[in-house]
């Protein structure tokens, strides 16, 4: 294990004013974004976005690193004529963005234990993370799936995804690869705050003592959990001063100072709501390790609408991701305000040409 190249990769990730760009949708779920902009769901057009995204000019000013998906990790960077110039890693690394891969396989529905699910994927890991490492993969990502509902989670479903969780890492430090390690207690339900505080002080406290009992280097580790929030069926909203506190106060109890940093996931919420809870949790933070955030659709969100599936709304598509990464830039500082968000709705050519025949 190259421990000195880990923790300098955990440094680049973590630069100040930085994050990270989860952009490793699965195919299906790429598609399911797609669908729901009302775009043609196929390998050409996922390539097409996923090389929008990387190619945002200025996006390494407040992106450090970028998850990749196995399919998109082997597609390339077009020219303007349609011709290969090089892969999109290659391209990241160009940038200065440090490429990642997620290297679970999903989640399976955990037996005798309705309701909750186990991520596959360990069973040829390392082979796969020794291909990802020539590839050019500098981190990789495992994300376990925790429910909060009357009888989950159960001890059984903690412990499995802990220990999953635990070998992954194990996997990929011996094979030269920082892990990032996503034990995701969703927002869905209708559980108060409370209670997501509760689930997820015992679901980190059990990933971490399988992380210790797995020799799993701390300093060479990135957590990426969730805020603490409460269901997105609950009746009330909770402040984000509360959500601060309430996240804060999780993962002083359950994480060691010894862990590289914490990247927040923003795991449903929309794009403003998850930079401003960010914003909370970073300006109350007095914190042993560096916090950013590693959002994927709060990210991504206002871009793929933006763009529509058409070459002609590129660059606003680019301006309107590249205005969430300023935000949530400010955010992992502290410094954001909600007066960053006034002038940023920008108008595709299309909706210019309805807004115009609309006038006339």
């Amino acid at each position: 294990m190259n421990t000195q190249l880990l923790i300098q990769t955990a440094a680049a990730l973590l630069t100040p004013g930085k994050g990270v760009l989860a952009m490793d949708e699965s195919p299906h779920t790429c598609n399911l974004r797609l669908a729901e902009a009302s775009i043609p769901q196929t390998p050409a057009t996922r390539q097409r976005y996923r090389q929008l995204l990387i190619t945002t000019p200025g996006l390494e000013e407040g992106i450090s690193g970028a998850i990749l998906h196995d399919e998109t990790i082997r597609q390339p960077v077009l020219d303007r004529h349609g011709n290969q110039a090089g892969s999109l890693v290659a391209f990241l690394i160009g940038a200065g963005i440090v490429p990642g891969i997620k290297v679970d396989l999903g989640t399976t529905d955990l037996a005798m234990h309705p309701g909750e699910k186990l991520t596959l994927g360990l069973h040829g890991l390392a082979e796969r993370v020794r291909e990802y490492v020539a590839m050019g993969a500098r981190f990789a990502k495992w994300r376990a799936v925790i429910t909060i509902g009357p009888a989950v989670p159960t001890p059984g479903c903690i412990q499995a995804n802990a220990q999953a969780l635990a070998s992954y890492a194990k996997v990929c430090q011996a094979e030269g690869l920082l892990p990032i390690i996503e034990p995701e207690v969703v927002m869905e339900g209708s559980h108060s705050v409370d209670r997501c505080e509760q689930v997820t002080e015992q679901v980190l406290g059990a990933v971490f003592q399988q992380l210790r009992e797995h020799r799993v280097l701390l300093e060479a580790t990135i957590l990426k959990p969730n805020m603490v929030l409460a269901g997105a069926d609950h009746a009330t909203d909770t402040h984000h001063e509360d959500v601060a506190q309430a996240t804060l106060r999780c993962l002083r109890r359950t994480v060691p100072a010894g862990v590289a940093g914490i990247a927040f996931l923003s795991g449903g919420q929309s794009d403003v709501l998850a930079t401003q809870r960010l914003n909370a949790i970073c300006n109350a933070s007095c914190a042993p390790w560096p916090m950013t955030f590693s959002f994927g659709r709060a990210l991504q969100r206002s871009a793929l609408d933006a763009w529509a599936g058409k070459p002609a709304n590129v660059r606003i598509a680019q301006e309107s991701l590249l205005h969430r990464v300023h935000c949530n830039s400010a955010a992992q500082r502290g410094e954001y305000s909600p007066s960053m968000e006034s002038g940023c709705d920008r108008a595709t050519p299309d909706q210019e040409k309805r807004r115009q025949r609309a006038v006339s």
